[in-house]
């Protein structure tokens, strides 16, 4: 094995426990963390006319809105808010997949700072502790 692939593997391992290891409110942190991160991949991508990689990293965030939206628990009231949210955007995704739309990127990646954000003050209002996810 080289020192590389070593490398790659205890990474790979300490991504794995660190997800294994987050409570329920870290592991939805890092959903929204990642929604981003595949927002600003799909972003350069579109720039660079990277149609594919533009493609598979809005698949990619459709994905976690998806899942986002499978999980929520509709005994709440605040759910439905999420829900209308969640539609929202996964509607705004696949137009931006549509027609590789820089603007509709930039608009989605804002709401999703917002929300990122926003939950990170729940989080800490309910006194969970928010460590670097």
């Amino acid at each position: 094995m080289s020192i590389l692939s070593a490398k790659q593997n205890a990474y790979a391992q300490y991504k794995n426990n660190k997800i294994l290891g987050a409570s329920g409110p870290e592991l939805t942190l890092m959903l929204y963390d990642g929604a981003i991160k595949f927002l600003n991949i799909a972003d350069l991508a579109i720039e660079k006319k990277d149609i594919q990689k533009a493609h598979d990293n809005i698949i990619k965030t459709e994905r976690i809105i998806e899942y986002l939206r499978n999980t929520l628990d509709m005994k709440y009231p605040v759910a439905q808010d999420f829900e209308n949210m969640y539609v929202y955007i996964a509607r705004r995704l696949v137009e931006a997949n549509v027609g590789k739309d820089r603007e509709i990127i930039a608009e989605l990646n804002g709401h999703m700072h917002a929300i990122r954000d926003t939950w990170i003050g729940v989080m800490k209002a309910n006194n969970i502790p928010v460590k670097d996810v």
